[in-house]
C-alpha cells in the first residue's frame, strides 16, 4: 500500500497531463473554428457552392480557406477530420474522474454531512448523472426548441443551475464543482460524437455516391458546435476550481458556478461578434466584471463548520481506520504543530486568508481523513511545510508521519 499510494499519484498526474494536453487541442480547434467561420468574406469569384473564404498568415505562409455552405461538387481524397481531440479530451477526463473522485471517493467524493452515502452509491451517482444533461439537452434541440436557439440556451442554464445545486446537496464542494464540469463536458463530446461527426459522414456519403447533401445536416452541427463554444469557458473554470476554495468551499459554491456559465456567454459574444463583424460589444465585459465581483462576494459568506462542531461530529469509517492506526498520536502531533496554522479554520499564518485548497488540519478527523495526502506531501516528499512556514518539520517528524500511514494501510 506504501508504494500503491507513491504509484496511484503518479498515474494521477500523468492522466491529469495527457487531459490538459488534450483539452487544449480541442478548446484551441473549437476556438480557431468558430473564429474562421465568423471572419468568412464574400469574394466575387468564390467557386460554385462556397459560402466565403478567409486567408491567413502564420508562421512564415499564407493559407487560404475556402468554406462550403453544404458541400464542394467534388469530394477531395483527403479529409481531416476534427474529433479525436474532443474524444480523448472527455476519455482522459473520465480517467481522471475515476482516479480521483471513485477510488479516492472517501476523501474527496463524498461529505457525510450531506448525505449518507456508501462509496458505491456515490460513485453510481456519479456515473449515472454524466448522461442525465446529454439525453435532456438532445432531446430539447430535436424538439422545437431546436429552431429558437435563444430559448433552448435559456433552458440548458437552467438544467446546468439545477444539476450544480444537485450535486452541491450529495457531494464535496470540490466534487460538485468537478461533477458539473464533466457533466457539460459531456454534453459537449456527446455533440460531437453522436451528432456532428455522423452529420458529417451523411454528407460524405452522399458526396460519394453522387447525391446532392441535404443543408439540414449542416445546420444542425453547426447549432450543436455553436452551444460547445459558449459552454467551454465554464468547463475551464470548473475544471480548475479545485485547486481555489474560493470557489467551491462556500455554501454557495453552486451559485457561483452558475453564474460562471453567464461569464462565458458573455466572454464568448465578445469574441464572436469581434469575429463577424470586427468589433464586439462592449457591454459584455462590464457584465462580465459585475458578475465577478458578485462571485467574489458571494465566496467569502461564511463557508466552515466551526472548530467546536468539527471536533464533535463522529468520524466516518475511513476517518477511524487512520485515527486508530499505530503511530496516529504522534502523526497527529507533527501535523497539528507544523501544519494547522495555515490548514485551519481560522487560519494564522500572516498573509493566509483560507486553509490553502480547503484542507482543514486541526481535529482528528481532518488529519484522519487527509491521511494520504499528508503522507505524499509530508511524509515521502517535502512539499509541505513551505520553505517559508514558521516551522521546518525535520526527519524524524516526517518519518512518524510515513510510520503511521504504512500501519494504517498495511504497506
Amino acid at each position: 500500500m506504501y508504494d500503491f499510494a507513491v504509484m496511484w499519484d503518479w498515474i494521477g498526474f500523468a492522466v491529469r497531463w495527457l487531459h490538459v494536453i488534450t483539452a487544449m487541442a480541442w478548446i484551441g480547434a473549437s476556438f480557431y473554428f468558430i473564429a474562421l467561420d465568423l471572419s468568412l468574406r464574400k469574394a466575387p469569384d468564390l467557386p460554385e457552392g462556397a459560402a466565403g473564404e478567409e486567408w491567413e498568415v502564420h508562421g512564415g505562409g499564407f493559407y487560404h480557406t475556402t468554406k462550403y455552405l453544404v458541400a464542394p461538387a467534388r469530394l477531395p481524397e483527403h479529409l481531416t477530420w476534427h474529433k479525436w481531440q474532443s474524444y480523448m479530451t472527455w476519455l482522459s477526463g473520465a480517467a481522471l474522474l475515476m482516479v480521483i473522485y471513485w477510488v479516492g471517493g472517501e476523501i474527496y467524493l463524498l461529505d457525510p454531512n450531506k448525505a449518507e452515502l456508501s462509496l458505491w452509491q456515490g460513485v453510481l451517482i456519479s456515473a449515472a448523472s454524466l448522461t442525465i444533461g446529454w439525453i435532456l439537452y438532445d432531446y430539447l434541440c430535436k424538439s422545437p426548441l431546436g429552431e429558437t436557439p435563444t430559448v433552448l440556451m435559456l433552458l440548458l442554464f437552467v438544467i446546468l443551475v439545477v444539476m450544480a445545486w444537485g450535486y452541491n446537496q450529495i457531494f464535496t464542494g470540490r466534487a460538485a464543482l468537478l461533477h458539473l464540469g464533466a457533466f457539460t463536458a459531456t454534453i459537449m463530446t456527446a455533440n460531437v460524437f453522436f451528432i456532428i461527426m455522423p452529420n458529417q459522414r451523411i454528407v460524405v456519403k452522399d458526396l460519394q455516391k453522387g447525391r446532392t447533401p441535404d443543408a439540414k445536416y449542416g445546420k444542425i452541427a453547426k447549432l450543436r458546435s455553436t452551444h460547445n463554444n459558449y459552454l467551454t469557458l465554464p468547463v475551464i473554470f470548473l475544471m480548475l476550481s479545485n485547486h481555489y476554495p474560493l470557489a467551491f468551499a462556500t455554501e454557495y459554491n453552486w451559485i457561483i458556478a452558475s453564474l460562471i456559465f453567464l461569464t462565458g456567454v458573455t466572454i464568448r459574444h465578445y469574441f464572436n461578434t469581434m469575429h463577424a463583424t470586427g468589433q464586439g460589444p462592449l457591454w459584455t465585459w462590464a457584465v462580465t466584471v459585475l458578475l465577478m465581483i458578485l462571485i467574489a462576494w458571494l465566496s467569502i459568506l461564511p463557508m466552515h463548520e466551526t472548530l467546536e462542531e468539527a471536533e464533535a461530529r463522529p468520524l466516518t469509517v475511513h476517518e477511524q481506520r487512520f485515527a486508530s492506526a499505530a503511530g496516529f498520536a504522534d502523526a497527529f502531533d507533527v501535523v497539528r504543530g507544523n501544519c494547522s496554522m495555515c490548514h485551519a479554520r481560522e487560519p494564522f499564518f500572516e498573509g493566509i486568508r483560507w486553509a490553502p485548497k480547503g484542507v482543514l488540519l486541526e481535529t482528528q478527523g481532518d488529519v484522519a481523513g487527509q491521511a494520504q495526502q499528508i503522507f505524499l506531501q509530508a511524509g515521502v516528499t517535502h512539499a509541505m511545510p513551505p520553505p517559508n512556514a514558521i516551522s521546518t518539520m525535520d526527519t524524524d517528524s516526517r518519518r512518524a508521519i510515513v510510520a503511521w500511514y504504512r500501519a494504517a494501510t498495511g504497506g
